[in-house]
């Protein structure tokens, strides 16, 4: 079962918790599962659960607002291009 997401969630809000959640290897699995409604609502948990940790990341690195969003979507679109949520292993650590 994937983890729902809280609908009050904007992953765009300052007030969001800048620290990245535990992993949720439930969640990491499902996400790099072949294409069903599970995978799909777990990937989407994964980029609303982790997107603004990452954005908070590049931001404290420098970069402006923009420049930060543009980074931080680069960044899912190379994990979901290479399908990187497929390999992730959690005997190698946290996500």
């Amino acid at each position: 079962m994937v983890a729902m997401i809280d609908p009050n969630f904007s992953p765009s809000s300052p007030s969001q918790n800048e620290r990245f959640a535990t992993t949720n290897w439930n969640v990491v699995v499902a996400a790099g599962g072949p294409e069903s409604p599970n995978a799909k609502l777990a990937l989407s948990t994964l980029c609303e659960i982790y997107w603004y940790p990452l954005y908070s990341f590049v931001r404290r690195r420098g970069y402006d607002s923009a420049e930060a969003q543009d980074l931080t979507q680069a960044f899912f679109a190379m994990i979901l291009e290479k399908n990187s949520f497929s390999v992730a292993d959690p005997a190698r650590g946290r996500f």
